[in-house]
């Protein structure tokens, strides 16, 4: 094998698992690492570059860094219930700590430019857009239709679950910044639009059409049959405060959740899921069907709705087929909410504008850039490729942004700036470390939890409490630091083996160069998961090389302790993926160099 490129910036990027698995690239160990030491305002701040909701997605993120993080996979063998670092609670943590001094730390915009900028819709993906351009001194109007920011966090995520307060507070950082949002303001044509002279349009606008169930009796009961994304915005703006007695929601997904949790608090008597797939197949994040399930709330599998069964146009039950049995059964019910999906609605972009869709009604886009066949719009979030989450939006956000900027600094669009990286020694004296390598063997704690009596009674009344900062620095403890690297420096090392035997994990090797695919099998313990690299030096003073693998490292620095020489030494990578602005222009970061 070749000598590994640790200054690929991609390298050890790839090593920080749950950096490298979100979407925003939010820097988890570095903000995980504040929270212990109680500097909340920073690790806030780490938050809002990286994914400008802190205390949104503290509470709702759909948490891929989670299944990622390695500290589950080391659990795996020496745990009951092998679980990650609670990463999403711990962001809260900071966002309901940070002191009334943190508005000082939030940029100030710079002077305007000349340039306007239009956002549709006031939704994660815009208002990230508009976060990033209105600091650079852009004009950036952001259109909705409702009375105030936030898109779906506002109308589809229900407040038991996101109070309404955090919603203010975060979207008000943003339009603080000089944005201004037409609130209540529909855009009904984009060629209406375009003609108003803006430079360029970003399409956030989201996925707004719920998917139907044309089945036999839909029409007929329809009074009581609803579209639950429309329910939840009814709910959300209170127009809906109470559900019949006998409630059952169709769909597997978060929606669907949030669908039967709701439907709980309004009084229902009976609530229950259908999904046509298996239970483990379910899009909803596990712990979404936990939740729902210790509110009482059973989810029944395999169960093929055919038909809403109805007597004089009055809803009396839902049909279904056993999908592993062929048995048919009838679930008696009074209203049902089809939570099997959403769609994108582009009704307001005339065909004739110069916007290029496929045929499943989506734009055309460039999958880097975000633009569209006309140059000048740009679209992000659900509305570019499809409903997935808030995260997903943010960085689609960040990318327009910066194609935008380049866009109207005369750049092209599809090149990438890189991200600016750092890597510093760690090495305080010759065994001490200026982070905290003691890692605790706690199991992952529990969020406490509102009474249920409390918790199910309103529809405004927040489940989870949060960590305290107690329990939240025990969680944080449990953090590996897989950010702080362990760096060798092969000329330096004398072949002792010292690291070799020290390393909990055996995941250091000393040997004879190969084909990686034999290398990671004679290893001290074979390497077998494919998707992260080995560590390879260059060629010793015998021949052979130091191979680590990176998989099963805990960053717990003992090599570095051990080595006589200071072969090893224990250094922060810190990854900051470049924003809209000046770093991100060829022609500045060219004079920058010069």
């Amino acid at each position: 094998m070749q000598r590994s490129d640790i200054a690929d910036p991609a390298y050890f990027h790839k090593v920080v698992d749950c950096q490298w698995a979100c979407p925003a690239h939010t820097p988890v160990p570095e903000y995980i690492r504040l929270i212990a030491q109680g500097r909340h305002d920073e690790a806030y701040m780490v938050n809002w570059v990286s994914n400008v909701f802190p205390g949104i997605l503290g509470r709702t993120c759909d948490r891929p860094c989670e299944p990622a993080c390695r500290r589950g996979r080391v659990e795996e063998k020496n745990a009951a219930k092998p679980e990650a670092v609670a990463i999403c609670r711990l962001k809260r943590v900071c966002a309901d700590n940070k002191s009334d001094e943190l508005r000082a730390l939030l940029p100030k915009p710079l002077p305007r430019n000349g340039k306007r900028v239009a956002c549709i819709g006031a939704g994660p993906a815009s208002l990230t857009v508009a976060r990033d351009l209105a600091t650079q001194g852009y004009a950036v109007t952001v259109f909705d239709a409702e009375a105030k920011a936030g898109g779906f966090i506002r109308t589809q995520i229900p407040r038991f679950r996101l109070p309404e307060s955090v919603i203010d507070e975060e979207c008000g950082h943003i339009l603080g910044l000089g944005v201004e949002l037409r609130a209540g303001q529909r855009i009904a044509s984009m060629k209406a639009l375009l003609g108003e002279g803006y430079d360029a349009v970003f399409v956030g606008s989201g996925a707004p059409r719920g998917r139907d169930l044309q089945l036999p009796g839909r029409q007929e009961a329809g009074a009581t049959v609803r579209i639950g994304i429309d329910w939840l915005a009814s709910v959300s703006f209170g127009h809906v405060t109470s559900v019949l007695p006998r409630v059952i929601v169709l769909g597997g997904g978060n929606t669907a959740m949030d669908c039967c949790r709701s439907a709980r608090r309004l009084g229902a008597s009976s609530v229950t899921v259908a999904v046509r797939s298996g239970y483990a197949q379910m899009k909803a994040s596990p712990w979404e069907k936990e939740d729902a399930e210790h509110e009482g709330i059973p989810i029944l599998d395999f169960h093929v709705p055919l038909a809403f069964e109805h007597e004089g146009g009055k809803l009396t039950g839902m049909r279904f087929r056993k999908a592993q049995s062929g048995e048919e059964l009838t679930i008696p019910c009074d209203e049902v909410l089809i939570a099997v999906g959403q769609e994108n609605a582009f009704p307001w972009i005339e065909r004739d504008a110069g916007i290029a869709f496929n045929e499943h009604g989506l734009p055309e886009l460039d999958a880097v850039s975000f633009q569209s066949s006309l140059p000048q719009v740009f679209f992000g979030g659900d509305a570019a490729f499809g409903p997935k989450n808030i995260i997903t939006a943010v960085a689609h956000g960040h990318e327009a942004a910066v194609s935008i900027d380049r866009h109207l600094h005369g750049e092209a669009v599809s090149r990438r700036p890189p991200p600016h990286v750092n890597l510093l020694s760690q090495k305080m004296g010759i065994h001490e470390w200026s982070y905290d390598n003691a890692i605790a063997n706690d199991a992952r704690y529990k969020v406490p939890w509102t009474a249920a009596d409390k918790a199910l009674a309103s529809i405004k009344v927040e489940v989870e409490l949060g960590f305290d900062a107690a329990t939240a620095f025990k969680e944080a403890q449990r953090c590996l630091n897989c950010d702080v690297q362990t760096v060798f420096t092969d000329k330096q090392c004398i072949e002792c083996d010292a690291c070799v035997d020290i390393c909990p994990m055996d995941c250091i090797t000393f040997t004879a160069n190969g084909e990686e695919g034999e290398l990671r099998q004679r290893l001290n313990a074979p390497a077998l998961n494919l998707a992260q690299d080995l560590y390879v030096s260059g060629d010793l003073k015998t021949g052979r090389v130091m191979v680590k693998d990176e998989d099963v490292c805990l960053h717990c620095g003992l090599c570095a302790e051990r080595c006589p020489t200071g072969a090893w030494d224990m250094q922060k990578f810190l990854l900051q993926t470049t924003k809209a602005g000046p770093a991100c222009r060829d022609h500045e970061v060219r004079r920058a160099v010069a």
